[in-house]
């Protein structure tokens, strides 16, 4: 019986890689509407503590409340429009936001508290004049925002995509990663548009060549397999986790059950995050496109509470590693974004037949923009 070869299935056009107006729908319609992550809550612990980023083009301020919740804002002055926080990460010590123009003020929940000379105001009702609101939501330990005022359950979004990689939620569970705590941290910024990242984490086509110390980690990375199965990736004879030696100095993460030990489990969390699971710690890749042919990627690295906090912690095995895994995927993602204007890919390429599965992540945008194949 003969074996029907695989269809031919193309990829996006070049131009959606690095045209300003396809970016600038992108943010409009994916990053304007979709929940984006933009930190971890366990890096804003005590009240004051805040972050500050940007979705769509707005600023958006996030900041734990005196009442230990997170909330988010429009990073705006209701006064005259200056930025409120220009810093990335920080802490209001007076638990207060004051505008460094004219001093407006504002409560960790966003009421204005103080606007001076606004006293003898004819109808100044200061009710009417807090932080404008962002729709928040925590989701395993990840920090999630809307720019829509009323967008649905963040679980809707992000909980099928879990499902589908994995087969069930319990999985993805067991790692607790809410209850995480950050080791180590990286910011990466790469000449590659966003998608082209996300394409790159889908596909191990690239893993024997580009990746060989990740490859003999991992044999079905070598053989070009990884985003296709829904099971975990098991490691090679001996090997305990992904670690440049290939062994394991911390014990299994709380909630882990034999068999999550030496498997590994990646997945994408659409738009914007990838989540990398290891018997001993998660890496968490989040996504913040900066230009049709820019992104920044921050990653989180996180432990136990109690491997965190015992003496001599040092994470640089898992950092080391994977830090070495990822130059090595920015760089060729950087390769790619440097032919998407060229005539030779106005129609785009072909997927081979192990990586034909990318083409639902394109065609995901394409719906998301209200466009078709």
């Amino acid at each position: 019986m003969s074996v029907q070869a695989a269809a031919i299935v193309p990829t996006l056009p070049g131009r959606y890689y690095c045209d300003p107006a396809i970016y600038q729908l992108e943010n409009e319609r994916i990053f304007g509407r979709l929940w984006t992550c933009v930190g971890l809550a366990v890096a804003l612990p005590q009240p004051g503590d805040y972050l500050t980023t940007e979705l769509a083009g707005e600023p958006v301020l996030v900041v734990r409340g005196q009442d230990g919740e997170l909330r988010a804002f429009l990073n705006v002055c209701r006064h005259r429009g200056a930025r409120l926080c220009t810093e990335p990460c920080g802490r209001l010590e007076t638990r207060v936001i004051q505008c460094p123009y004219h001093a407006w003020s504002y409560a960790l929940d966003g009421r204005l508290i103080g606007a001076p000379n606004m006293r003898d105001a004819a109808g100044f009702s200061p009710a009417a004049f807090g932080l404008v609101p962002v729709p928040l939501a925590c989701w395993e330990g990840m920090i999630w925002v809307n720019l829509q005022s009323d967008p649905p359950p963040v679980e809707s979004q992000l909980v099928p995509r879990v499902v589908e990689r994995l087969g069930d939620r319990e999985t993805f569970e067991r790692y607790r990663i809410g209850e995480l705590r950050i080791g180590a941290s990286v910011t990466y910024d790469i000449a590659a548009n966003w998608k082209i990242v996300v394409e790159n984490f889908m596909e191990c086509y690239h893993c024997a060549v580009v990746h060989p110390e990740l490859s003999q980690l991992v044999p079905s990375f070598r053989a070009g397999y990884a985003y296709q199965q829904g099971i975990g990736a098991t490691f090679a004879e001996g090997v305990e986790t992904l670690t440049l030696t290939g062994k394991r100095t911390r014990p299994l993460l709380p909630g882990l059950r034999p068999e999550d030990d030496r498997k590994y489990y990646g997945l994408v969390l659409l738009p914007n995050v990838f989540v990398n699971l290891h018997p001993d710690y998660v890496l968490i890749h989040r996504l913040e496109p900066l230009g049709p042919g820019r992104t920044r990627v921050v990653c989180d690295w996180l432990f136990a509470p109690d491997v965190v906090e015992s003496p001599g912690f040092d994470p640089s095995d898992a950092v080391e590693f994977w830090d070495l895994v990822n130059r090595q995927d920015w760089a060729m993602c950087e390769r790619c974004q440097q032919s998407m204007h060229s005539r030779a890919y106005v129609e785009g390429g072909i997927f081979a037949p192990i990586e034909a599965h990318i083409r639902r992540f394109n065609d995901w945008v394409l719906a998301q923009l209200g466009e078709s194949r």
